[in-house]
């Protein structure tokens, strides 16, 4: 089972990455609650990498401080690759930032739709030099496990594309 230790240390090696190539992140995050974000800060010196998180579960957050579109939260709804994407976009915007991701799913217990289970999360990477990366998860843990295995898969992608960087 993934333990918080073991994201811990990978947000350890992003932070160094970030650093080295002196990018700033953000995150934009629905699901994980912030998450992602607690979990890049418990290294020390991560205000040098690291300029926020946008916590935004409801519509009317990702609207406002992430510039979704309305329209595409009604067809597409909160959980789907098109709002990942613009959360991504919107965070990379609202803190002026190099790298930014996004995470936004079911993490249960409850909550499931229809072609959507307990566990769908998808995660967004944006970057100012273009890139644009997505992905699609169904996580079978609980809850907290959800949370910690998509912060973890938000995080992996980020070394990815941080070891694609010169």
């Amino acid at each position: 089972m993934l333990t918080s230790e073991e994201v811990i240390a990978l947000a350890r090696r992003i932070g160094e990455k970030l650093m080295q190539r002196k990018l700033m992140l953000a995150t934009a995050e629905s699901c994980t609650g912030g998450l992602i974000g607690h979990l890049i800060t418990e290294n020390a010196g991560s205000s040098l990498y690291f300029a926020g998180a946008a916590v935004v579960y409801s519509y009317a957050a990702k609207e406002r401080l992430l510039g979704v579109d309305h329209d595409t939260l009604l067809r597409e709804g909160a959980v789907s690759a098109p709002v990942s994407q613009q959360m991504a976009q919107g965070a990379l915007r609202l803190f002026g930032v190099d790298v930014a991701v996004s995470v936004t799913g079911i993490a249960g217990p409850g909550g499931a739709l229809p072609g959507k289970p307990i566990g769908a999360t998808f995660l967004h990477l944006s970057a100012a030099d273009g890139y644009e990366r997505g992905a699609y998860f169904i996580w079978d843990g609980e809850r907290s496990q959800n949370k910690l295995l998509s912060a973890h898969a938000a995080l992996k992608m980020l070394l990815e594309y941080l070891d694609g960087v010169e």
